[in-house]
């Protein structure tokens, strides 16, 4: 993927949880009372060995990372309230100390800089102003690096020449655009190191070299373009690459291997439809190789020993599953140990220390939520840290199958299919539809997936497509789907649903689709678009009318706002703007005949609330029963434990009630 779609996706994917405010968003009088909300959950009846919160609670730990010596441990542990505290462990003593307190904010994320001090990002109320803080390991010398209002800070560089400082991105000099800065962890002194005063042509993304020296820098042109500059002899930045938005050429990492200080592994996708590694020299313009390529996926990265050298030790790709494929000797022998201890497993590396000698294994598959172990080099040894689910018994998950079919219009399509054990014996069962989010870029993955498990524990598949505009599978597929959002995208997982019926697999009059965000427009899209093929619909924080969604845009997606109408729509256009009326599901209300259940973050800044309110109003004003669950303190998606737990009991009877054996298909009140 290039780096500016991937900036945009990660703008477009951001999650919010904002606090609750006076007067509350939205239309206070239609989200369903509690009780309600309740009596649906409450559908959900059978002997089952397992519950929501068997698949929702967060686990009791979580986000183990090795401090760079090796000598602590760190990780997320919840209390009896359900706040993830940041824990130290000294490894030698197996001394517990709390190094951050999670109190009424989140604490969005967190990691080392140096052997004695952490950083971690918070907001205030889920605003998506983050501030840095810095803290030392023992939970002493707090700081909050970042005390700026109504500014927004992210990581940009770990600098491991550098103990004392990183490199972050800041807006504060303007709320469109951010510039880089250099930190000190200690004290809080920082450095800008470029200006980023075009908010018309914005920088979009930084390359920094391991001396955190500002190498090169990728700035918009007219809104679509997209122009590459870096730094020559004499400091100043040079065009080296002009390209539209769409093309595929970003820095990984510059090789180190080499005495010559312009040599970089890119990402790159000018001479090939899928993305691949090349080694480019700068300085002189040209690429010296192709390092790595996949026939069929476009690589996504690679891992390189700062302790040997900088020696290239693996490439990863995500096919069916994600793949690792060793280079370097030294992590071939390393890599075949941990396919023997891990045989039939998947498994990433989560961590090691610096000086390479212990390793933090992540461990899971279709029926594993996951396991991190250790591994000491030294001693040859692997121990078991942390079950993050054991209460789910791997013999008892369903089989998440990859699936591969061709579409209406002749492409090769992805996905997978999640069976309960019933449909792997032979019986045609009901299934869940479950388009992703983005939809540009992001995929659906093999590995364990807690809502396919839990519609499998209640005898539900769910189907999962990987449509056009899905990322990894080369640009010619990702372009494919621009201004087919709604259209062929929905094609093509209607195929995919038609598949698995022609499979014997599913049972083609209980078809339920339910998705969040894009997967949630997707939902009401599919109940207006084919009105008799789902039998109903859960739409997750979804976009109801891309109008709207246009114009409610928060302002560092100004910047990208003519490529996310070269993904979508643009209005300014007639045919366009035709075609946006007639995918936008408020426009398209009275083909709604199925029940629908609808969940919303009131404080959701990139679906409003309005999104989810048109829908339920004019449903209801027909007559309808829409269940409408909307929680004050969330927003793009819950992220506290109990609100997600709420979302999941109230979905599972739903579909209890519209797909179980007793199911009451009409969507009207009494």
């Amino acid at each position: 993927m290039n780096k500016m779609l991937a900036i945009v996706l990660l703008l477009l994917g951001m999650q919010s949880y904002a606090q609750t405010e006076k007067p509350l968003p939205g239309n206070t009088e239609l989200a369903s009372s509690d009780e309600e909300l309740m009596k649906l959950a409450a559908m959900d009846v059978g002997d089952y060995r397992y519950t929501v919160e068997d698949y929702f609670a967060r686990p009791k730990a979580s986000t183990f990372r090795f401090s760079p010596n090796g000598k602590y441990i760190s990780y997320r542990e919840k209390d009896e309230h359900g706040k993830r505290h940041i824990q130290v462990k000294d490894i030698a003593t197996g001394k517990v100390t709390r190094a951050i307190e999670e109190k009424e904010e989140l604490v969005r994320g967190y990691g080392w800089v140096n052997n004695s001090r952490l950083v971690y990002l918070m907001d205030q109320g889920g605003d998506e102003n983050y501030h840095l803080y810095a803290v030392n390991l023992d939970g002493t010398e707090l700081k909050d690096l970042t005390p700026f209002e109504e500014v927004q800070a992210s990581f940009l560089e770990l600098l491991k020449e550098d103990k004392d400082h990183i490199i972050i991105s800041l807006n504060k000099n303007n709320p469109q655009i951010f510039d880089p800065y250099k930190i000190n962890v200690l004290t809080g002194e920082m450095i800008q190191l470029y200006n980023n005063e075009d908010a018309s042509n914005p920088i979009a993304g930084y390359d920094f070299d391991k001396d955190g020296n500002l190498k090169a820098f990728t700035k918009i042109r007219d809104g679509v373009e997209q122009d590459l500059y870096y730094q020559h002899e004499d400091g100043s930045y040079q065009v080296v690459k002009s390209l539209n938005w769409k093309d595929a050429f970003g820095i990984l990492q510059f090789d180190y291997r080499t005495e010559n200080p312009h040599d970089a592994f890119v990402i790159s996708n000018l001479e090939s439809d899928k993305a691949e590694v090349v080694l480019y020299d700068f300085m002189e313009g040209k690429q010296l190789a192709k390092v790595f390529s996949h026939d069929q996926y476009d690589v996504s990265n690679l891992s390189v020993s700062r302790k040997r050298n900088y020696e290239l030790d693996y490439f990863e790709y995500e096919g069916e599953k994600s793949v690792i494929v060793p280079v370097s000797d030294y992590y071939k022998a390393l890599h075949t140990k941990f396919e023997k201890e891990f045989k039939g497993k998947q498994f990433s590396i989560a961590d090691f220390t610096d000086d390479e000698n212990n390793y933090l294994i992540f461990v899971d598959s279709d029926k594993i939520y996951g396991i991190y172990y250790s591994y000491d080099v030294v001693k040859d040894e692997f121990k078991e840290v942390f079950n993050l689910m054991p209460q789910l018994k791997e013999e008892d998950m369903a089989e998440m199958r990859p699936i591969t079919f061709t579409s209406r219009d002749g492409l090769t399509i992805h996905g997978y299919i999640t069976m309960p054990k019933t449909a792997v014996e032979g019986q045609k069962v009901p299934v869940i539809v479950n388009p992703h989010g983005g939809p540009q870029g992001i995929r659906d993955s093999w590995g364990f997936n807690p809502e396919a498990q839990l519609f499998a524990s209640r005898g539900y598949a769910t189907l999962q497509v990987n449509f056009r505009i899905s990322g990894g599978y080369g640009k010619e597929f990702l372009e494919s789907g621009f201004k087919q959002i709604g259209r062929k995208a929905m094609d093509d997982v209607e195929d995919g649903l038609q598949y698995v019926i022609d499979q014997g697999w599913v049972d083609k009059d209980k078809a339920a689709i339910y998705g969040g965000s894009h997967g949630g427009y997707a939902v009401l899209r599919g109940l207006t678009k084919t009105p008799d093929l789902y039998a109903c619909g859960v739409d997750y924080v979804g976009v109801s009318n891309l109008f709207t969604f246009m114009k409610s845009i928060p302002p560092y997606w100004k910047p990208y706002l003519k490529i996310i109408k070269e993904i979508w729509y643009d209005e300014d256009i007639p045919e366009e703007k035709a075609i946006m009326e007639e995918v936008s599901p408020v426009y398209q209300i009275d083909k709604i005949k199925k029940p629908l259940l609808v969940a919303q973050g009131a404080n959701d800044p990139r679906v409003n609330i309005d999104e989810s309110d048109q829908i339920v109003d004019a449903l209801r004003k027909k007559g309808f029963d829409v269940p409408y669950m909307v929680k004050y303190d969330e927003g793009h998606g819950f992220g506290k434990e109990e609100n997600s737990i709420a979302l999941y009991k109230a979905m599972i009877g739903f579909y209890a009630k519209h797909l179980g054996q007793n199911e009451i298909p009409k969507p009207m009140k009494d």
